[in-house]
């Protein structure tokens, strides 16, 4: 046994990668109230009322912004902030707030026709049969030789 698993209850989780053995051995239901909980801070609740504000333009809008070339990933885009002095947990999936993201690998089509609804048009290397961001998954090349 490890070290780092000293305080754990054994099981098959520590034979095999068992997430779902590892939790249903060790873990313990609360059973106190939220009386624990602190109420949010005064940064926390600017933060959120700038949030609910751009949900608002969003509704009205149905759309506030959208990366029309480059899909979605952990490392697409560049980071984001909706006050970046005042967050202490950062970390929005694109470079603004509530600003979305393609994923094209579901079908290049539903991509267009669902930007095109809310009047984006997606950028036409996104939308050719080898877009830039696309990864040859087949095999390599072979060159045979007639001998």
């Amino acid at each position: 046994m490890f070290d780092q698993w000293i305080g754990f209850e054994p099981g098959n989780w520590t034979k095999t990668i068992n997430v779902r053995d590892f939790i249903q051995a060790n873990y313990t239901p609360y059973e106190g109230d939220g009386s624990f909980l602190a109420t949010a801070t005064e940064g926390t609740q600017q933060l959120w009322r700038q949030v609910l504000a751009l949900m608002n333009a969003e509704r009205d809008r149905g759309i506030l912004d959208v990366d029309t070339a480059l899909p979605t990933s952990i490392t697409a885009h560049a980071p984001g902030y909706i006050d970046q002095a005042a967050e202490q947990i950062v970390g929005l999936q694109t470079d603004k707030p509530l600003k979305r993201a393609i994923m094209p690998f579901g079908g290049i089509r539903v991509v267009k026709k669902s930007l095109e609804a809310y009047g984006y048009t997606l950028d036409p290397q996104s939308a050719s049969p080898s877009p830039p961001w696309q990864k040859w998954r087949g095999l390599p090349f072979l060159t045979v030789r007639a001998c």
